[in-house]
């Protein structure tokens, strides 16, 4: 494919996703498809000799798109929503045609420069304290991870060598070996199972910390966590508090568990993953109050920002944190300005070396939505989320499950958890919409998260007269059947 055939073809492509986003909603949400069914439909090796355009085209209608669950769909309502819009689109495209891998400064200076102000452009939105921004002379800053999850490997593993380094300042006899296994990390039961993960991986102990009544960690659970495991001579090091939690989107408390990780010389990181976006509306900045007590602070344009994935946000108060636990500097990947203080090497702040230009995207959307146009987006996600919660409360036969501050709505059928499970086989077997499960203390609950770009009120009627029909299905033939019994 030479340049001339690109634009053809680039015109072709750009047509075929805009009516693929604009249809979105004629097609089934959810595919037919069993697990393998897709070998079977392409050759078992590579082609010798080259293929036409055309001929790879069609392979995606008659390959891909039947096994495709559509996340854009304004009838997918799992999981948490994936940040979809044309300007993202565009951006990402100019970011694969520079196709540089930035890596550091001198690798494409406009790559570095460019995420270092959208960090702060975004800090700034939110109202982040000024410590988090990298500014001229700043301490702090940004930089744009693959997701939520590495953000919480990053911040535990720069808390782990800030811990050992201190505590062999202080101690020179121990060893690290003394240290690593006495090390322990803390997040609420309710946290993502990535922070789970990233103890596993970081080699150090994580315990759960039960969260109260409304499913968020207050400081005198984590204190008394932390005085039983200090007295057995644990060294408490890292907690990660959750800011809409994935169950139920629930908040931990921010200004009781802040004081106490500084007070213990313990990193608190702050994954607001789904939840920070909605922090640039003003009436719901407060929810992220006691971020000012914060080690690091990360959250998902990619998931409510209209940035396409992958594009995870991520602070430091103290960058020497990260660049001190990551830093290595071979001859090939220096340059001469790396000492002028002037230049950040996002390479020490992460996990791979290689990374995309993906600030591009902040920088289309933050610009061609402006900060009001990014508001009315989530505020519109959170009228309908409050239009389906005041629906199920309509009908005697549901319960809500969950305070519902954002875009998610837990609720259930008053009843077994067998009863619920029933439900939602119905509900994702018709493949009208799609939901996802979650567990709540002991309940079995179904998660109606609002998720695309263009749903609208009509949609959310839709899904609940959906939801109702089948609930009354079920519930006849359920009666009937555990009468029997």
């Amino acid at each position: 494919m030479d340049a001339a055939e690109f634009r053809k073809r680039g015109k072709e492509m750009v047509d075929y996703i805009a009516d693929y986003l604009e249809k979105i909603d004629k097609r089934q949400v959810f595919p037919d498809v069993e697990p393998g069914y897709l070998r079977p439909l392409i050759p078992d090796c590579a082609p010798q000799d080259p293929e036409s355009f055309e001929d790879v085209f069609k392979d995606i209608e008659k390959i891909i798109m039947p096994g495709v669950t559509h996340w854009h769909s304004p009838y997918f309502f799992a999981y948490f929503p994936a940040a979809s819009s044309f300007p993202a689109l565009l951006a990402d495209m100019l970011c694969g045609g520079i196709g540089c891998v930035g890596f550091s400064w001198a690798a494409s200076p406009a790559c570095t420069e460019l995420e270092t102000v959208m960090l702060d452009w975004l800090g700034k939105m939110i109202n982040l304290p000024e410590e988090f921004l990298a500014g001229k002379d700043g301490q702090g800053g940004g930089v744009i991870q693959g997701s939520a999850s590495e953000a919480t490997l990053i911040s535990l593993l720069a808390a782990r060598t800030k811990t050992i380094r201190w505590l062999q300042s202080e101690k020179p006899e121990l060893t690290e070996a003394d240290i690593m296994g006495r090390l322990v990390a803390y997040a609420s039961d309710q946290a993502h199972s990535s922070v789970e993960r990233a103890a596993l991986i970081g080699a150090v102990k994580i315990k759960k910390v039960s969260s109260g009544d409304t499913f968020s960690v207050c400081g005198s659970a984590l204190k008394k966590v932390l005085d039983e495991d200090k007295a057995s001579g644990l060294i408490p090091f890292f907690f990660c508090a959750t800011l809409g939690t994935t169950p139920c989107c629930s908040f931990d408390k921010l200004l009781e568990l802040g004081p106490i990780c500084n007070k213990e010389n313990i990193w608190m990181h702050i994954d607001a993953a789904y939840a920070g976006s909605a922090f640039i509306c003003p009436e719901f900045r407060h929810l992220l109050n006691g971020v000012e007590f914060a080690d690091s602070f990360n959250f998902n344009p990619h998931k409510w920002l209209l940035v396409n994935f992958d594009c995870s946000a991520m602070w430091v108060k103290k960058r020497s944190d990260l660049t001190g636990a990551f830093k290595l500097e071979p001859l090939y990947l220096q340059h001469h300005h790396q000492e002028s203080g002037l230049v950040t090497d996002y390479r020490h702040w992460q996990i791979p070396l290689g990374r995309r230009f993906r600030s591009l995207k902040l920088w289309f959307v933050l610009r061609m939505y402006g900060v009001t146009g990014l508001q009315e987006h989530i505020r519109r996600h959170v009228r309908l989320s409050h239009q389906f919660e005041h629906l199920v409360l309509q009908d005697g036969r549901f319960e809500i499950c969950a305070e519902v501050v954002l875009g998610l709505v837990c609720f259930r059928l008053k009843g077994s958890n067998e009863l619920n499970k029933a439900l939602l086989k119905s509900i994702n077997e018709a493949k009208k919409i799609h939901l996802v499960p979650c567990h709540l203390r002991e309940k079995f609950v179904l998660r109606f998260a609002i998720c695309s770009r263009t749903v609208e009120s009509t949609h959310i009627k839709f899904a609940w007269q959906h939801i109702s029909q089948l609930a009354t299905d079920l519930l006849k033939t359920w009666d009937q059947n555990h009468h029997q019994q």
